[in-house]
């Protein structure tokens, strides 16, 4: 028996329906959280339809992770446009407003022999964490380039340099107790307030493409971050070239035992 299992993702919960292809009956709706336990009974409740293709509604949105971890593992999937399942939900029951129950069956309903729909590109959780990865590489070597310039600046303005390395925080800590005598040390110094001022907006965005490289590794369900030091960005380095290469984890020669080689 083939099976349609339509998705309707919310941003902490999924809705299901099964379908019979050939028949057009519902077998079973379920619901489940949208998280990495969640995910996992999913695919531990799907594999009862062993025949099954996949329906997501809103594949490039809220049902993303979802999409992406199910084309990834060799599941077929479609992404039904919002517009299309709300179509059939209103032609099916008159009823326009959401419920997550019709939702998810309405999504099976409209991939239900709808050769139109768009595929699911396995490589595209992938592929967003490579442009994740390298947006974030480019920040960082930016920040880097940044801080040098304000190193400088406030050798400059400051007796002896600054020792040690330098942070958003504490240059404006240096910043605050300089008095600038002359026109040329006021021109560093207002300049050093705007590369600072520049530095902390890289900080800024640095931390927000963190969290959203750290919510594509969680959605991933990989355990690269259960090995002690990988964090989500270097699993998310790792499950990037995972697509081309093998990934290759370099561990540091502090974590190796003394006398072991």
């Amino acid at each position: 028996m083939e099976v349609l299992i339509g998705v309707d993702p919310h941003k902490g919960s999924l809705a299901v329906a099964a379908l019979d292809e050939a028949t057009g009956e519902l077998l079973e709706r379920a619901g489940f959280a949208q998280n990495r336990a969640g995910l996992r009974s999913l695919e531990r409740w799907a594999k009862r339809f062993p025949e099954r293709r996949w329906a997501v509604e809103n594949a490039g949105g809220l049902g993303r992770h979802l999409a992406g971890r199910l084309a990834g593992s060799g599941e077929s999937v479609v992404d039904v446009p919002p517009k299309l399942s709300a179509r059939v939900r209103l032609l099916s029951s008159g009823d326009a407003r959401k419920n997550d129950e019709l939702d998810a069956l309405a999504t099976a309903l409209s991939a239900s022999r709808n050769e139109r729909l768009a595929r699911v590109d396995p490589e595209s959780a992938s592929e967003a964490l490579r442009l994740l990865s390298e947006r974030r590489e480019d920040l960082v070597a930016e920040r880097t380039r940044a801080l040098n310039r304000l190193h400088a600046l406030l050798r400059d303005l400051l007796p002896g340099g600054v020792a040690g390395k330098l942070s958003a925080e504490r240059a404006g800590r240096f910043l605050r107790r300089i008095r600038p005598k002359g026109t040329s040390a006021r021109l560093r110094r207002r300049l050093a307030s705007e590369v600072l001022r520049d530095v902390r907006a890289l900080d800024r965005k640095i931390a927000d493409l963190n969290r959203r490289i750290e919510a594509e590794v969680e959605a991933s369900g990989t355990t690269l971050t259960q090995i002690f030091g990988v964090g989500p960005i270097l699993a998310a380095r790792s499950l990037e070239l995972s697509t081309c290469e093998r990934p290759r984890i370099s561990i540091p020669r502090t974590w190796v035992h003394k006398g072991k080689r």
